[in-house]
């Protein structure tokens, strides 16, 4: 058991993390590079306890673990670091005709002191892939990894204890009261993932004292597979989609909406896949892993039991052990229990349609969600799918692999999030990127200058047109 943090702890963090940002030691080039290595040791110094903690915590292979949290760590590190550099320079932008002679530019200023709050699915990925963009950006940052993960969460304490002062980066434990105490405090920036009833507790918290937030949450992420698609790659990555991390992702395939003319196809080729990766008798399969806790297994049997009579494959679960079989749910309407929230977890519905209208009328009639999926040959079709949708992010004829892309920024829309990380974007979010104009004269001064006269408007409207 991890103890829990104490709120005279929480307020000395806050206290002295302040105190060592004001130093001006974060900012410099060298000692940001510096910390970013020492981050990327510390984790390959840690890596086999890391994946063994995953592993007990979430039942997580190997494979998995490092695929989807700590390689994708070591990239974002690297390529960080490759970046640097330039990131962290001036950035010139055009300055118009009337403000010339002159030079604009953005210049990129850490925000200050913040604090980070990783959700338990990827425990490890969404703790310290935002903490790679604080320490580039040049602040300080307290952590709070999630506390469903015992054996991870300890670990994560150790690693920061041993390899960053606590005026500079410091871990938290505990559960929603460890969040009320890190919330009660002040900061420059608040990153949080997690689901949306405790998104809304961060923000009002925030908003106490105008603290910017950044907001990754999730929702129901769709998929539509028309009647153009290959049925051979959407029932391959839909499996693989929604049942990594045992379906417990937030960008996971939630349902899928297919033509009816390939609905028969599609379920009988994604059994096909389930039992190609899974095996015959999944239970024994290393390569699932098992529900977080109790509390999310009862959530997942209700939905099961529930609609029973809509099951086409799998249904079966082990309450003590917290198997959970992929399952999937055979519609004709997306009226059903699975339907009515994020699922989190390995049931997946898949909902026929005759008409295009039909599921894009229903993605627009509820909550953005954080992804969505597209599968089809069809140029047309896919146009305007994106054409008529909002979402966080997208694949075509893909999932999920979208936020792997540092190029590209990652975050949701609406009840899905707010703002955006990844890449650059990770750096600029935890930045103030400042507006500045450099002039040595002022070729207007005389025209701009009261008292006005007729021939100074004459003059102002030959250059602003």
């Amino acid at each position: 058991m991890v103890e829990k943090t104490s709120l005279t702890k929480i307020k000395s963090y806050v206290k002295k993390q302040k105190a060592f940002f004001d130093s001006q030691e974060t900012k410099s080039y060298d000692f940001r590079k510096r910390q970013l290595k020492i981050l990327y040791k510390a984790i390959k110094d840690n890596e086999e306890a890391l994946i063994e903690a995953l592993r007990l915590d979430l039942g997580k292979h190997e494979n998995e673990a490092y695929m989807t949290e700590i390689g994708m760590v070591y990239y974002s590190i690297s390529h960080t670091l490759k970046h640097l550099k330039s990131w962290m320079g001036k950035k010139k932008v055009k300055t118009p005709l009337f403000l010339q002679p002159g030079n604009s530019y953005l210049y990129p200023k850490p925000l200050g002191n913040t604090l980070i709050i990783a959700p338990f699915n990827y425990p490890f990925y969404l703790l310290i892939e935002p903490l790679v963009g604080a320490i580039a950006a040049g602040n300080t940052a307290i952590l709070r990894p999630a506390n469903q993960t015992e054996n991870f969460s300890k670990l994560i304490n150790q690693i920061i204890a041993d390899n960053f002062d606590p005026e500079y980066i410091a871990c938290t434990s505990g559960g929603h009261e460890t969040i009320t105490k890190l919330l009660a405090q002040k900061y420059d920036l608040i990153f949080f993932t997690g689901g949306e009833v405790v998104g809304k507790v961060v923000m009002e918290a925030a908003s106490k004292n105008l603290t910017p937030v950044v907001l990754e949450l999730g929702g129901k992420s769709p998929v539509i597979v028309d009647d153009s698609a290959d049925l051979d790659l959407a029932a391959k990555r839909i499996v693989w989609g929604k049942y990594l991390n045992t379906g417990q992702t937030c960008v996971a395939c939630d349902y899928v909406f297919v033509h009816e003319s390939k609905k028969k196809e599609l379920l009988k080729k994604m059994e096909e896949v389930i039992i190609k990766f899974y095996g015959e008798n999944q239970e024994e399969s290393q390569s699932l892993g098992r529900i977080i806790n109790d509390k999310n297994m009862q959530k997942l049997v209700d939905i099961i039991e529930t609609d029973k009579k809509y099951l086409y494959y799998g249904g079966n679960y082990d309450l003590e052990s917290r198997y959970f079989q992929p399952s999937i749910l055979s519609l004709n309407n997306p009226k059903a229990k699975a339907m009515e929230q994020e699922i989190f977890g390995p049931i997946l519905p898949v909902i026929s349609y005759l008409k295009l209208d039909e599921p894009i009328n229903y993605i627009n009639a509820h909550a953005k969600p954080l992804a969505f999926y597209i599968f089809s040959e069809n140029q047309r079709n896919i146009d305007r799918i994106m054409a008529e949708t909002i979402s966080g992010g997208a694949c075509i004829n893909d999932v999920i692999e979208h936020l792997t892309n540092h190029h590209l920024p990652f975050g949701g829309v609406g009840e899905s999030g707010m703002g955006s990380y990844h890449g650059f974007k990770s750096f600029e979010t935890f930045s103030h990127m400042q507006p500045v104009l450099e002039k040595k004269e002022n070729f207007l001064a005389d025209i701009i200058s009261p008292p006005y006269k007729k021939s100074q408007l004459s003059l102002l409207k030959k250059y602003f047109k």
